[in-house]
């Protein structure tokens, strides 16, 4: 684990920031005033050194045209070199006073158009006097083009998310058998990725049985349970995630049913990864479950991964956004395939998959439970 607080790599900040400068400039935007974390740092490139519970809006990027940033931050640790120091403002309780920076910095650049990823009620007064001559627009659609297609160090920084996303998949799973406790499993799998330097899980509930049956004790797995793990872990920014689902020792009884359920989940991934394909739309993974006849979960069937939550988001209740989100080669998704039978349970499995120009790469290798002979 670092001792220290570090930006981002140089060229994956700078390749960052470039799509972002790109962005604005077919949206018109002559400054972004950004508030949300992920995109701070997809611009700034600094690591967000505390950020527990919600938080209200506030100034803390400022990006210009000519590719000039200006931070919220009360000191230059872990703000890369070429964001100078007189570029940095501090945290105050007085809004006015983030007010009074903003006018500086719109006095020297006189923008026409200023865009912002977020906007409290108090900004929304506020805002238009730092920029009394711009426009203000939503800048948040400019952010989220930038962000939807990784750069090739991006998908390398979510390859290595996901690795120790598995290898902390790999721990909890090699202490499932009946009788353990669903805690203790999600409390070797956070052993297992803080040894490796990652100490924030991208999920709460690590470890869940979808068996639907009763039970004494709702902690304990018991034989012939099936055991959904939905391991993620946030490493240097990214999300890395992958889900499995396992039987407790042997599936008893319904072992033919465990059987079928998890022949139903390859047949439904067959059409999932399918429809994965360059400039494909979103609806095509929901068409998928409909020509796999299975019913589409409440969770999203696809979103995407990246510095917290991309687009797109494909969800059986944003039929209209699915229809309308594509899948443009680097674009990083997370696509979960879910089927259930009545109380045997629920098998889940989530891939994360890269499009690229010739079709879909799946960067998960974690094996399911059927394809091992379990």
């Amino acid at each position: 684990m670092a001792t220290e607080v570090l930006p981002d790599e140089r060229v994956l900040r700078f390749a960052r920031r470039e799509r972002a400068l790109e962005a604005m400039a077919e949206h018109d935007l002559d400054v972004l005033v950004l508030g949300r974390p992920a995109n701070v740092r997809y611009v700034a490139g600094v690591p967000l050194l505390w950020n527990a519970g919600a938080r209200p809006f506030g100034p803390g990027c400022v990006l210009l045209r000519s590719g000039e940033i200006h931070l919220l931050t009360t000191w230059d640790e872990g703000v890369p070199e070429e964001i100078p120091h007189e570029n940095l403002y501090g945290i105050t309780w007085n809004p006015m006073n983030l007010v009074s920076v903003l006018e500086k910095i719109g006095a020297a650049c006189r923008p026409r158009r200023v865009g912002t990823d977020a906007l409290s009620p108090l900004f929304a007064k506020l805002l238009p006097m730092a920029f009394p001559s711009a426009e203000l627009v939503d800048g948040e659609p400019a952010l989220r083009q930038a962000r939807l297609r990784k750069t090739d160090d991006e998908v390398a920084a979510i390859r290595v998310a996901i690795g120790v996303a598995e290898a902390g998949l790999a721990a909890a799973v090699a202490a499932l058998k009946p009788g353990a406790s669903r805690r203790d499993l999600t409390g070797l799998f956070m052993e297992a990725i803080a040894v490796r330097g990652v100490t924030t899980p991208a999920t709460q509930d690590v470890v869940r049985t979808t068996t639907r049956r009763s039970r004494t004790d709702g902690d304990r797995i018991e034989a012939g349970d099936l055991v959904a793990f939905d391991a993620g872990v946030v490493a240097g920014g990214y999300n890395g995630e992958v889900a499995r689902t396992y039987v407790a020792g042997d599936a008893n009884g319904d072992g033919v049913r465990v059987a079928g359920l998890y022949k139903r989940w390859d047949e439904l991934w067959v059409r999932l990864i399918d429809a994965c394909q360059p400039g494909a739309r979103g609806g095509a993974l929901l068409a998928a479950y409909e020509t796999a006849g299975e019913e589409l979960p409440a969770e999203p069937v696809a979103r995407g991964l990246g510095l917290g939550l991309d687009e797109p988001v494909v969800l059986r209740d944003l039929p209209a956004t699915a229809a309308a989100g594509r899948l443009d080669p680097g674009t990083v998704v997370l696509v979960t395939g879910r089927v259930a039978d009545g109380d045997v349970g629920e098998v889940i499995g989530s891939e994360a998959v890269l499009i690229t120009s010739t079709g879909p790469q799946v960067l998960t290798t974690s094996p399911f439970w059927h394809r091992r002979g379990g």
